[in-house]
Protein backbone atom coordinates (compact mmCIF):
# COMPACT_ATOMS: atom_id res chain seq x y z
CA UNK A 1 0.00 0.00 0.00
CA UNK A 2 3.08 2.19 0.80
CA UNK A 3 3.81 2.08 -2.94
CA UNK A 4 0.70 3.22 -3.86
CA UNK A 5 0.74 6.55 -2.17
CA UNK A 6 4.05 7.47 -4.46
CA UNK A 7 2.69 9.47 -7.28
CA UNK A 8 5.18 7.77 -9.89
CA UNK A 9 4.40 4.56 -8.99
CA UNK A 10 0.66 5.26 -9.07
CA UNK A 11 1.19 7.04 -12.58
CA UNK A 12 3.43 4.24 -14.24
CA UNK A 13 0.66 1.54 -13.06
CA UNK A 14 -2.36 3.69 -14.67
CA UNK A 15 -0.02 4.19 -18.36
CA UNK A 16 0.62 0.14 -17.73
CA UNK A 17 -3.10 -0.65 -17.43
CA UNK A 18 -4.34 1.83 -19.92
CA UNK A 19 -1.76 0.07 -22.76
CA UNK A 20 -3.01 -3.37 -21.37
CA UNK A 21 -6.88 -1.93 -21.82
CA UNK A 22 -5.94 -0.70 -25.26
CA UNK A 23 -4.01 -3.77 -26.63
CA UNK A 24 -6.55 -6.44 -25.40
CA UNK A 25 -9.20 -4.11 -27.21
CA UNK A 26 -7.72 -4.47 -30.37
CA UNK A 27 -6.89 -7.88 -29.81
CA UNK A 28 -10.51 -8.50 -29.29
CA UNK A 29 -11.32 -6.52 -32.48
CA UNK A 30 -8.55 -8.33 -34.76
CA UNK A 31 -9.49 -11.81 -33.65
CA UNK A 32 -12.97 -11.22 -33.95
CA UNK A 33 -12.60 -9.79 -37.32
CA UNK A 34 -10.88 -12.71 -38.63
CA UNK A 35 -13.17 -15.45 -37.21
CA UNK A 36 -16.04 -13.92 -38.93
CA UNK A 37 -13.87 -13.24 -42.22
CA UNK A 38 -13.50 -17.54 -42.05
CA UNK A 39 -16.38 -17.70 -41.46
CA UNK A 40 -17.94 -16.54 -44.65
CA UNK A 41 -15.18 -17.64 -46.75
CA UNK A 42 -13.83 -14.58 -47.78
CA UNK A 43 -10.10 -14.82 -48.94
CA UNK A 44 -7.61 -12.75 -47.29
CA UNK A 45 -3.67 -11.98 -47.52
CA UNK A 46 -2.34 -10.07 -50.39
CA UNK A 47 -1.47 -12.97 -52.97
CA UNK A 48 -4.16 -10.46 -55.61
CA UNK A 49 -1.28 -7.64 -55.73
CA UNK A 50 0.06 -10.47 -58.31
CA UNK A 51 -3.16 -11.38 -60.14
CA UNK A 52 -4.06 -9.37 -63.21
CA UNK A 53 -5.74 -6.35 -63.56
CA UNK A 54 -7.24 -6.30 -66.78
CA UNK A 55 -8.16 -3.03 -67.06
CA UNK A 56 -7.23 -0.07 -68.63
CA UNK A 57 -6.25 2.99 -67.18
CA UNK A 58 -6.30 6.34 -69.51
CA UNK A 59 -3.75 8.45 -67.77
CA UNK A 60 -0.32 6.56 -66.24
CA UNK A 61 2.93 8.23 -65.40
CA UNK A 62 4.36 4.96 -65.93
CA UNK A 63 4.26 2.16 -68.48
CA UNK A 64 0.74 0.26 -67.83
CA UNK A 65 -0.79 -2.43 -70.00
CA UNK A 66 -3.96 -4.53 -69.40
CA UNK A 67 -1.90 -7.66 -68.46
CA UNK A 68 -0.19 -5.96 -65.62
CA UNK A 69 -0.55 -6.94 -61.98
CA UNK A 70 -3.03 -5.12 -59.22
CA UNK A 71 -0.04 -3.95 -57.77
CA UNK A 72 1.07 -1.91 -61.19
CA UNK A 73 -2.00 -0.39 -60.05
CA UNK A 74 -1.00 0.64 -57.13
CA UNK A 75 2.23 2.03 -58.66
CA UNK A 76 -0.03 3.69 -61.19
CA UNK A 77 -2.41 5.21 -58.79
CA UNK A 78 0.46 6.28 -56.19
CA UNK A 79 2.15 8.55 -58.90
CA UNK A 80 -0.55 10.12 -59.74
CA UNK A 81 -1.65 11.24 -56.76
CA UNK A 82 1.93 12.27 -55.52
CA UNK A 83 1.82 14.18 -59.10
CA UNK A 84 -1.21 16.20 -58.87
CA UNK A 85 -0.59 16.74 -54.74
CA UNK A 86 3.02 17.96 -55.60
CA UNK A 87 1.89 20.38 -58.23
CA UNK A 88 -1.07 21.22 -56.17
CA UNK A 89 1.42 22.11 -53.32
CA UNK A 90 3.60 24.33 -55.38
CA UNK A 91 1.43 26.30 -57.20
CA UNK A 92 -1.21 27.20 -53.97
CA UNK A 93 1.67 28.26 -52.21
CA UNK A 94 2.89 30.61 -54.89
CA UNK A 95 -0.96 32.32 -55.62
CA UNK A 96 -1.20 31.92 -51.60
CA UNK A 97 1.69 34.11 -51.09
CA UNK A 98 0.33 36.79 -53.66
CA UNK A 99 -2.80 36.46 -52.58
CA UNK A 100 -2.19 37.02 -49.08
CA UNK A 101 0.14 39.83 -49.37
CA UNK A 102 -2.40 42.09 -52.16
CA UNK A 103 -4.88 41.22 -49.12
CA UNK A 104 -3.07 44.07 -47.39
CA UNK A 105 -2.60 46.62 -50.10
CA UNK A 106 -3.03 50.09 -49.52
CA UNK A 107 -4.88 50.32 -52.90
CA UNK A 108 -9.21 49.84 -52.15
CA UNK A 109 -9.89 47.36 -55.53
CA UNK A 110 -6.94 45.51 -55.33
CA UNK A 111 -7.38 44.72 -51.48
CA UNK A 112 -11.34 43.90 -52.11
CA UNK A 113 -10.75 41.82 -55.08
CA UNK A 114 -8.27 39.52 -52.68
CA UNK A 115 -10.70 39.56 -49.97
CA UNK A 116 -13.57 38.73 -52.30
CA UNK A 117 -11.67 36.05 -54.27
CA UNK A 118 -10.79 34.11 -50.39
CA UNK A 119 -14.43 34.94 -49.29
CA UNK A 120 -15.97 33.22 -52.34
CA UNK A 121 -13.72 30.19 -52.60
CA UNK A 122 -12.93 29.03 -49.54
CA UNK A 123 -16.56 28.70 -48.36
CA UNK A 124 -17.64 26.97 -51.76
CA UNK A 125 -17.20 23.01 -50.83
CA UNK A 126 -14.37 21.27 -52.67
CA UNK A 127 -16.17 18.93 -53.99
CA UNK A 128 -18.36 21.46 -55.99
CA UNK A 129 -15.44 23.37 -57.06
CA UNK A 130 -14.15 20.01 -58.93
CA UNK A 131 -17.14 19.31 -60.35
CA UNK A 132 -17.65 22.80 -61.63
CA UNK A 133 -14.16 23.19 -63.06
CA UNK A 134 -14.63 19.81 -65.30
CA UNK A 135 -18.25 19.63 -65.84
CA UNK A 136 -19.05 23.53 -66.33
CA UNK A 137 -16.02 25.02 -67.43
CA UNK A 138 -13.60 22.31 -69.03
CA UNK A 139 -16.32 20.25 -70.82
CA UNK A 140 -17.65 23.09 -72.14
CA UNK A 141 -14.80 24.07 -74.00
CA UNK A 142 -14.96 23.61 -78.02
CA UNK A 143 -14.16 20.59 -79.41
CA UNK A 144 -11.07 19.39 -81.49
CA UNK A 145 -11.33 21.06 -84.79
CA UNK A 146 -12.34 24.18 -82.97
CA UNK A 147 -9.49 24.20 -80.13
CA UNK A 148 -8.50 27.60 -79.03
CA UNK A 149 -4.89 27.56 -79.60
CA UNK A 150 -1.94 29.51 -78.23
CA UNK A 151 2.04 30.83 -78.39
CA UNK A 152 1.67 30.23 -82.79
CA UNK A 153 -0.28 27.12 -82.43
CA UNK A 154 2.07 25.18 -80.35
CA UNK A 155 -0.96 24.67 -77.19
CA UNK A 156 -4.18 24.29 -77.45
CA UNK A 157 -7.13 23.13 -75.27
CA UNK A 158 -10.33 21.86 -76.22
CA UNK A 159 -12.90 19.53 -74.17
CA UNK A 160 -10.28 16.77 -74.40
CA UNK A 161 -7.62 18.88 -72.43
CA UNK A 162 -4.68 20.82 -73.08
CA UNK A 163 -2.27 19.53 -75.79
CA UNK A 164 1.01 20.85 -75.52
CA UNK A 165 4.18 19.98 -77.39
CA UNK A 166 6.04 17.04 -75.80
CA UNK A 167 9.90 16.43 -76.01
CA UNK A 168 12.45 13.42 -75.45
CA UNK A 169 15.25 13.27 -72.77
CA UNK A 170 18.27 13.70 -74.82
CA UNK A 171 21.73 15.98 -73.93
CA UNK A 172 19.98 19.22 -74.19
CA UNK A 173 17.05 18.61 -72.20
CA UNK A 174 19.82 17.07 -69.17
CA UNK A 175 22.07 19.91 -69.65
CA UNK A 176 19.18 22.74 -69.54
CA UNK A 177 18.01 20.69 -66.64
CA UNK A 178 21.68 20.80 -65.09
CA UNK A 179 21.56 24.71 -65.58
CA UNK A 180 18.60 25.16 -63.49
CA UNK A 181 20.40 22.96 -60.54
CA UNK A 182 23.52 25.42 -60.43
CA UNK A 183 21.93 28.11 -60.81
CA UNK A 184 19.30 27.10 -57.80
CA UNK A 185 23.30 26.11 -55.84
CA UNK A 186 24.58 29.35 -56.72
CA UNK A 187 21.69 31.67 -55.43
CA UNK A 188 21.75 29.57 -52.20
CA UNK A 189 25.13 30.58 -51.72
CA UNK A 190 24.76 34.00 -53.04
CA UNK A 191 21.96 34.38 -50.58
CA UNK A 192 23.95 33.40 -47.72
CA UNK A 193 26.62 35.33 -48.25
CA UNK A 194 24.78 38.29 -48.57
CA UNK A 195 23.16 37.76 -45.32
CA UNK A 196 26.58 37.17 -43.50
CA UNK A 197 27.75 40.11 -45.07
CA UNK A 198 24.97 41.98 -43.85
CA UNK A 199 25.20 40.71 -40.59
CA UNK A 200 28.35 41.80 -40.74
CA UNK A 201 28.59 45.44 -42.52
CA UNK A 202 25.01 46.11 -42.10
CA UNK A 203 25.22 46.87 -46.19
CA UNK A 204 22.44 45.28 -48.01
CA UNK A 205 22.81 43.60 -51.26
CA UNK A 206 20.37 43.03 -53.37
CA UNK A 207 19.94 39.32 -54.51
CA UNK A 208 16.77 39.54 -56.58
CA UNK A 209 18.13 40.74 -60.21
CA UNK A 210 21.56 38.47 -59.97
CA UNK A 211 19.23 35.21 -58.82
CA UNK A 212 16.84 36.22 -61.74
CA UNK A 213 19.44 36.56 -63.94
CA UNK A 214 21.18 33.64 -63.39
CA UNK A 215 17.86 31.29 -63.84
CA UNK A 216 17.60 32.67 -67.33
CA UNK A 217 21.65 32.80 -68.60
CA UNK A 218 22.45 29.39 -67.07
CA UNK A 219 19.48 27.76 -68.82
CA UNK A 220 20.33 29.73 -72.10
CA UNK A 221 24.22 28.51 -71.82
CA UNK A 222 23.29 24.84 -71.00
CA UNK A 223 20.86 24.71 -74.09
CA UNK A 224 23.81 25.77 -76.88
CA UNK A 225 26.34 23.36 -74.45
CA UNK A 226 23.75 20.28 -75.07
CA UNK A 227 23.77 20.82 -78.55
CA UNK A 228 20.80 22.95 -79.01
CA UNK A 229 18.68 20.53 -80.27
CA UNK A 230 15.40 19.71 -77.86
CA UNK A 231 13.82 17.59 -79.99
CA UNK A 232 10.28 19.29 -79.70
CA UNK A 233 7.02 16.42 -80.73
CA UNK A 234 4.68 19.37 -81.87
CA UNK A 235 0.80 18.53 -82.08
CA UNK A 236 -0.68 17.90 -85.37
CA UNK A 237 -4.34 17.95 -85.84
CA UNK A 238 -5.74 14.73 -87.44
CA UNK A 239 -8.49 13.31 -88.48
CA UNK A 240 -10.59 12.91 -85.28
CA UNK A 241 -7.84 14.46 -82.61
CA UNK A 242 -4.46 15.63 -82.22
CA UNK A 243 -1.20 13.43 -82.83
CA UNK A 244 2.09 14.00 -81.59
CA UNK A 245 2.45 15.87 -78.58
CA UNK A 246 1.23 15.41 -74.94
CA UNK A 247 -2.16 15.58 -73.73
CA UNK A 248 -2.90 16.99 -70.21
CA UNK A 249 -6.55 15.37 -69.34
CA UNK A 250 -9.42 17.60 -67.89
CA UNK A 251 -9.88 15.40 -65.16
CA UNK A 252 -6.35 16.58 -64.20
CA UNK A 253 -6.47 19.90 -65.15
CA UNK A 254 -10.08 20.22 -62.96
CA UNK A 255 -8.99 18.38 -60.22
CA UNK A 256 -5.28 20.22 -59.96
CA UNK A 257 -6.72 23.77 -60.71
CA UNK A 258 -9.56 23.16 -58.12
CA UNK A 259 -7.13 21.92 -55.27
CA UNK A 260 -4.80 25.14 -55.92
CA UNK A 261 -8.23 27.30 -55.86
CA UNK A 262 -9.30 26.10 -52.68
CA UNK A 263 -6.12 25.80 -51.09
CA UNK A 264 -4.32 28.86 -51.53
CA UNK A 265 -7.47 31.21 -49.86
CA UNK A 266 -6.22 29.65 -46.46
CA UNK A 267 -2.41 30.03 -47.30
CA UNK A 268 -2.78 33.58 -48.16
CA UNK A 269 -5.57 33.82 -44.75
CA UNK A 270 -1.89 32.68 -43.09
CA UNK A 271 0.25 34.67 -44.61
CA UNK A 272 -1.82 37.77 -43.82
CA UNK A 273 -1.84 36.97 -40.15
CA UNK A 274 1.41 36.57 -40.12
CA UNK A 275 2.07 39.50 -41.74
CA UNK A 276 -0.59 41.33 -39.74
CA UNK A 277 1.13 39.34 -36.45
CA UNK A 278 4.47 41.53 -37.26
CA UNK A 279 4.87 44.74 -34.86
CA UNK A 280 4.18 48.00 -36.10
CA UNK A 281 7.37 48.98 -34.84
CA UNK A 282 9.29 46.56 -36.92
CA UNK A 283 7.15 48.31 -39.94
CA UNK A 284 8.39 51.95 -38.77
CA UNK A 285 11.52 50.99 -37.43
CA UNK A 286 12.59 50.01 -41.18
CA UNK A 287 10.43 53.06 -42.72
CA UNK A 288 13.11 55.18 -40.20
CA UNK A 289 16.25 53.28 -41.65
CA UNK A 290 14.88 54.97 -45.14
CA UNK A 291 14.01 51.15 -46.72
CA UNK A 292 11.14 51.12 -49.25
CA UNK A 293 7.85 49.57 -49.07
CA UNK A 294 9.66 46.76 -50.91
CA UNK A 295 12.55 46.21 -49.17
CA UNK A 296 10.82 46.57 -45.77
CA UNK A 297 8.80 43.75 -46.89
CA UNK A 298 11.60 41.42 -48.34
CA UNK A 299 13.91 42.00 -45.50
CA UNK A 300 12.01 42.99 -42.40
CA UNK A 301 7.94 41.93 -42.48
CA UNK A 302 8.03 38.75 -44.81
CA UNK A 303 10.72 37.07 -42.87
CA UNK A 304 9.18 37.58 -39.83
CA UNK A 305 5.81 36.54 -40.96
CA UNK A 306 7.07 33.29 -42.84
CA UNK A 307 7.61 32.03 -39.62
CA UNK A 308 4.53 32.65 -37.99
CA UNK A 309 2.44 31.30 -41.23
CA UNK A 310 4.38 27.69 -41.59
CA UNK A 311 2.58 26.00 -39.19
CA UNK A 312 -0.90 26.43 -39.89
CA UNK A 313 0.71 26.38 -43.59
CA UNK A 314 1.94 23.17 -43.08
CA UNK A 315 -1.92 21.48 -42.11
CA UNK A 316 -2.94 22.92 -45.87
CA UNK A 317 -0.66 21.03 -47.40
CA UNK A 318 -1.61 17.79 -45.65
CA UNK A 319 -5.18 18.77 -46.45
CA UNK A 320 -3.81 19.35 -50.38
CA UNK A 321 -3.02 15.79 -50.16
CA UNK A 322 -5.75 14.45 -48.50
CA UNK A 323 -8.08 16.52 -50.93
CA UNK A 324 -6.56 14.49 -54.15
CA UNK A 325 -8.75 11.73 -53.19
CA UNK A 326 -11.84 13.44 -54.06
CA UNK A 327 -10.21 12.65 -57.54
CA UNK A 328 -12.83 9.67 -57.74
CA UNK A 329 -15.98 12.09 -58.11
CA UNK A 330 -14.66 12.89 -61.58
CA UNK A 331 -12.71 9.88 -62.66
CA UNK A 332 -9.03 11.30 -62.30
CA UNK A 333 -6.80 7.56 -61.96
CA UNK A 334 -5.29 8.19 -58.32
CA UNK A 335 -5.27 5.73 -55.44
CA UNK A 336 -8.31 5.74 -54.75
CA UNK A 337 -9.91 5.63 -58.09
CA UNK A 338 -8.27 2.84 -59.51
CA UNK A 339 -6.87 0.64 -56.47
CA UNK A 340 -9.14 1.65 -53.71
CA UNK A 341 -11.96 1.44 -56.66
CA UNK A 342 -11.38 -0.55 -59.69
CA UNK A 343 -9.51 -3.27 -58.03
CA UNK A 344 -11.02 -3.26 -54.82
CA UNK A 345 -14.68 -4.37 -56.96
CA UNK A 346 -12.65 -7.42 -59.04
CA UNK A 347 -10.90 -8.74 -56.41
CA UNK A 348 -13.00 -8.22 -53.53
CA UNK A 349 -10.25 -7.84 -50.79
CA UNK A 350 -11.76 -4.31 -48.88
CA UNK A 351 -9.69 -4.95 -45.78
CA UNK A 352 -6.06 -5.10 -46.91
CA UNK A 353 -6.81 -2.42 -50.30
CA UNK A 354 -8.40 -0.40 -47.60
CA UNK A 355 -5.62 -0.57 -45.39
CA UNK A 356 -3.02 -0.46 -47.56
CA UNK A 357 -4.10 2.89 -49.21
CA UNK A 358 -5.10 4.67 -45.32
CA UNK A 359 -0.98 3.55 -44.62
CA UNK A 360 -0.26 5.71 -48.21
CA UNK A 361 -2.02 8.88 -47.42
CA UNK A 362 -0.53 8.55 -43.50
CA UNK A 363 3.11 7.72 -44.99
CA UNK A 364 2.76 10.70 -47.48
CA UNK A 365 1.04 13.18 -45.08
CA UNK A 366 4.24 12.20 -42.15
CA UNK A 367 6.41 12.35 -45.30
CA UNK A 368 5.49 16.11 -46.50
CA UNK A 369 4.90 17.09 -42.45
CA UNK A 370 8.47 16.07 -41.36
CA UNK A 371 10.21 17.96 -44.42
CA UNK A 372 8.12 21.13 -43.49
CA UNK A 373 8.70 20.78 -39.95
CA UNK A 374 12.46 20.50 -40.72
CA UNK A 375 12.05 24.03 -43.18
CA UNK A 376 10.53 25.15 -39.57
CA UNK A 377 13.15 24.71 -37.12
CA UNK A 378 15.64 25.78 -39.30
CA UNK A 379 13.92 28.92 -40.21
CA UNK A 380 13.24 29.26 -36.53
CA UNK A 381 14.51 32.41 -34.79
CA UNK A 382 17.84 30.56 -32.48
CA UNK A 383 17.81 32.88 -29.46
CA UNK A 384 21.43 33.52 -28.28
Amino acid sequence: MGLLRNQKVRGFIFQLLSVIAVVAFLFYIGTNTMTNIEQRGITTGFAFLDSTAGFSIDESPIAYQESDTHFRVFLVGLSNTIIVSLVGIIFATILGLIIGILRLSKNYLVSKLASAYIDIFRNIPLLLQILFWYNVVLKAMPSTRDSFSFFDKSFFINNRGLIMPDFSINSTIISIFASFVVAGVAIYVLNRWANNRQELTGEAVMILPIGLGLMVLLPIVGYFIGGADMQLDYPQLGTFNFEGGKTISPEFLALTFALVIYTATFIAEAIRSGIEAVSTGQKEASASLGLTAYQSLKLVVLPQAIRIAIPPTINQYLNLVKNSSLAAAIGYPDIVTIFSGTSLNQVGQAIEIIAITMAVYLIVSLFVSMLLNIINHKMKIKER
